[in-house]
């Protein structure tokens, strides 16, 4: 994904046009009275939901500065963490500057304005079961209840307005409650009639053996060699351990005496994911080449504990709001190396992703979780990248440390048929036009392969 343009990422933009419903920062809107959220009967927590709205164009705009520009006036919402901006057609871009501001329910301040990325560029591949829309890389906010967003265009040639895509919506997710609260994120709140009526009242009738409905049952048996059915974590491994466990495994892979020590991985029941969401096919393909470094562009406003909320926001985010078969990344690293189970399939196998268009295939994404464009990555999550690229790799027969040939299936930097030298471990940004996954953690690429390739023992 393109790096976020705010000043809380450190990136420079050209400046927006001027609208007449901006608000100083901190001043509450007039029309914005707070109103109580939404609950699940019985949970005593708020439930989980996308509230879907469209942005229009400002009644009385000046239209000639700016006749193409969409809003979403000052406005109390039910409560959410994450939001993003989509739109119908996933070939169409947004050719302008997005910006949102948020109210937060802990304060009730409004935040200044905050820049989305306009362009998305973790994407799949058109493969059956990977609908798509157009949409901005998601935002994690924080608990907030007002919203208010503003889309300027960019100007053409003969200094028009762009045109935007069809379809433009602001999308403000909440991801749910954690795992254990008795919510999850699994019922819908549909309040408001310009909802999306995203999900189902649960995931389908629940089993006698272990209480997992069949789909939760599916995505655990793709982790049954390393996890118990049911569990909510991989346990890590030491060096010994996990070239005995790769011998004794059924999965045919490369050959290789060189991996490093399995590390631990929260699986998805461990983060909260709703299973009733995601196809219930998991796309595999051959082997995995690439380890493809990218940052989640969600901001960095997030504590660990907060983490699991971020993925399953993402996780909505990306299956609800994008039309994507399931989450994109294979995997996800909070900035206190924490490391997560991301698309269903089994983690030490060749799950094919929606991460790096034209890519794929063949390798797997890691979502490093924040922005890094400005901001430095945590020695935590660059190590625990390094932990999980030596392992997974490792199965494969992959050296970190090396770089192979790659072919693409097509996107703007590489046509289809190019072929492409690639390191095994890059970052998004070499695969794609794309600042992804931030200039502080490409250049930390070097030091994961250092450590990855020592990890595996060469």
């Amino acid at each position: 994904m393109r790096a976020f343009l705010a000043s809380t990422i450190g990136v420079a933009c050209a400046a927006a046009l001027s609208l007449p419903l901006a608000l100083p920062a901190g001043a509450a809107p007039p029309s914005a009275s707070r109103q109580p959220a939404g609950t699940v009967a019985g949970a005593g927590q708020p439930a989980g939901g996308t509230q879907s709205l469209p942005l229009t164009a400002p009644a009385g705009a000046d239209r000639s500065a700016g006749a193409a520009a969409r809003v979403l006036p000052p406005r109390t919402v039910r409560p959410y963490s994450m939001l993003g901006i989509v739109w119908d057609d996933a070939g169409e871009e947004l050719h302008g500057r997005a910006q949102v501001r948020t109210r937060s329910t802990a304060s009730g301040q409004w935040s200044g304005w905050r820049d989305l990325s306009a362009h998305h560029d973790d994407a799949p591949d058109p493969v059956p079961g990977e609908r798509r829309r157009g949409g901005t890389a998601p935002l994690w906010v924080g608990a907030s209840d007002g919203v208010q967003v503003r889309v300027v265009p960019e100007r053409t040639a003969d200094r028009a307005p762009a045109a935007f895509p069809a379809g433009l919506r602001i999308e403000l997710v909440d991801p749910g409650g954690d795992p254990g609260t008795g919510n999850a994120g699994n019922a819908a709140d549909t309040a408001d009639p310009a909802d999306n009526e995203d999900d189902a009242p649960g995931s389908g009738p629940r089993d006698r053996a272990g209480g997992l409905t069949a789909a939760e049952r599916q995505s655990a048996a793709a982790n049954a060699e390393l996890a118990p059915i049911g569990a909510t974590e991989i346990a890590p491994l030491g060096r010994t351990a996990t070239e005995e466990a790769a011998q004794r495994s059924a999965e045919p892979r490369a050959a290789s005496r060189y991996i490093g020590p399995r590390p631990g991985i929260v699986i998805r029941r461990g983060w909260g994911a709703n299973e009733s969401w995601r196809e219930r096919r998991f796309p595999y393909t051959k082997t995995v080449r690439t380890a493809f470094v990218h940052h989640s562009g969600t901001g960095n406003g997030y504590s660990c504990a907060q983490a699991p909320s971020v993925l399953r926001g993402i996780y909505r985010y990306h299956v609800h709001s994008m039309k994507w078969r399931d989450i994109g990344y294979n995997f996800a690293v909070d900035k206190c190396g924490t490391i997560y189970e991301g698309r269903a399939g089994g983690v030490a196998r060749a799950v094919q992703g929606a991460h790096t268009l034209g890519f794929n295939h063949n390798s797997m994404g890691i979502a490093v979780l924040g922005t890094y464009d400005a901001a430095r990555p945590s020695r935590q999550a660059v190590e625990a990248v390094a932990k999980l690229t030596a392992w997974k790799l490792g199965l494969f027969g992959r050296n970190p440390a090396g770089s192979g040939t790659r072919v693409s299936l097509g996107n703007t930097k590489y046509p289809k048929g190019t072929r492409v030298t690639l390191r095994v471990i890059s970052g998004h940004r070499d695969g794609f036009y794309t600042d992804c996954p931030g200039a502080r953690l490409y250049d930390r690429l070097g030091g994961i392969r250092g450590l990855a390739a020592r990890l595996q023992g060469r």
